[in-house]
């Protein structure tokens, strides 16, 4: 029977016989995937709104082309607050962390305003925690020193969006780093001593089983906490949708039954330490062009678990 260690399992190492829930944060971040700085348009899979909740928008409100009011004090606070208005509903007594989630929230040139709008998030009543989400190219020097700093005073997960190991796939989706930034990243975040994390895509053009299990390991061997995978949806509007209605790019999207099985085999490969935060992408249905499986997450993990079980 195989297991493995979930979020709720992981976050006990640090907050031990709490309940802790993330709270997204929308900081008016850009990207240099966006901006111009390395690209223009963003990863070819990327729709940010499909995964940041509504209360992230009061006030920084996307026009969908990665353009954001830049941060602005007291906005962070504000959506921390409404996000635990909305939580508390149905989970009282809850404790929360503050996530970092749109874009590359250490992309700012700004540093004092950087680390004004951590700390910002880090005096909220209840807010035990950070998770600051970024690109390996993107923790310099004076960045990771005020991560490093606020890991003292309490918990900061850093989490880069890794997506695979394989250049030439990074190429072919514009993602605009190398396997190499990634690998550089993840060393020195864990040896200042921040808790990583890395996301990975399964299932992008060219890539199946072998690859992705592969990229898993190569992780795995370097000092990172936590895994987050997730299969790749193809969303309504984005650069690969409309490269794959021009015929400009092949896509197999995975099947539900083929997916599991790969879960399986990535839970026996991940080390028992490391943490697999989650395996699903989550959507919106009105933006999904595939794969459209018509399931939760809590019903995905059902049958994952069941499988495991066996």
């Amino acid at each position: 029977m195989a297991a493995y260690l979930d979020f709720a399992g992981y976050m006990q190492r640090f907050f031990p016989g709490r309940k802790v829930q993330k709270i997204s944060v929308n900081a008016g971040m850009n990207c240099p995937n966006r901006d111009g700085t390395i690209g223009r348009g963003g990863c070819i899979y990327c729709n940010n709104a499909s995964f940041t909740p509504a209360y992230c928008f009061e006030k920084n409100v996307s026009d969908n082309a990665g353009r954001y009011e830049s941060y602005h004090p007291g906005d962070v606070a504000g959506q921390l607050r409404r996000g635990k208005e909305f939580f508390a509903r149905k989970y009282p007594n809850m404790q929360y962390l503050a996530y970092f989630q749109s874009f590359t929230n250490t992309y700012i040139k700004d540093k004092g305003a950087l680390r004004r709008m951590f700390e910002e998030a880090a005096d909220v009543e209840d807010v035990v925690g950070l998770i600051v989400g970024t690109r390996p190219d993107c923790l310099d020097d004076e960045s990771l020193k005020i991560l490093e700093e606020l890991n003292r005073r309490l918990p900061l997960f850093v989490e880069f969006g890794v997506e695979t190991m394989d250049d030439s796939v990074l190429r072919l989706v514009r993602r605009g780093h190398t396997a190499r930034d990634s690998e550089n990243a993840v060393i020195r975040a864990a040896e200042a001593g921040l808790h990583v994390g890395v996301h990975l895509i399964a299932g992008l053009p060219g890539e199946r089983h072998d690859a992705i299990l592969g990229h898993i390991r190569r992780l795995c061997a370097l000092p990172v906490e936590s895994l987050k995978i997730h299969h790749l949806q193809v969303l309504r509007g984005t650069p690969l949708h409309q490269m794959m209605e021009r015929g400009e790019i092949e896509v197999e999207p995975f099947g539900l039954e083929e997916y599991l099985q790969l879960c399986v085999r990535i839970v026996e490969s991940v080390p028992e330490g490391v943490a697999i935060e989650r395996f699903l992408a989550s959507a919106p249905p009105a933006m999904v062009v595939a794969p459209r499986w018509g399931l939760k997450n809590h019903e995905f993990t059902d049958k994952l678990k069941k499988l495991l079980s066996i």
